[in-house]
């Protein structure tokens, strides 16, 4: 059974960073497609960001500010944001599925991706 569980969340200050881990058990990383989501209160939820193969995928609204990266060896993705803007406030997901980050093409709020964790409240203060 795949179990997916979030970390590092909290309060930060506009301009500051935060890194969220997400410890995966039940599953390696090689051949998943791993991804960064958030949404927003009354907003639908969007992918962040998104890892499989070595190559890695953003969202507009966060490129250049934030970076997915893996650690096999810990079976951990992370998501380091910086630069952090109080528009980032959201509950922030990691989601698995086989293959390729550009394979995701569900429909929010689970985007056709059979795994998730619990989510991770980001708050940011102006």
């Amino acid at each position: 059974e795949v179990h997916l569980v979030e970390s590092g969340g909290g309060l930060a200050q506009a301009g500051g960073s935060l890194r969220l881990s997400c410890v995966a058990s039940g599953l390696t990383f090689d051949g998943y497609a791993l991804g960064w989501f958030r949404q927003a209160p009354g907003l639908k939820r969007e992918m962040v960001g998104c890892i499989s193969y070595g190559t890695k995928y953003y969202g507009d609204d966060v490129k250049g500010r934030f970076t997915i990266s893996t650690d096999n060896a810990k079976n951990t993705v992370y998501l380091q944001m910086n630069s952090l803007k109080p528009e980032d406030t959201a509950l922030y997901y990691c989601a698995a599925q086989r293959g390729d980050c550009t394979k995701i093409a569900g429909l929010p709020p689970d985007y056709g991706m059979p795994y998730w964790g619990k989510g991770i409240l980001v708050t940011v203060s102006s």
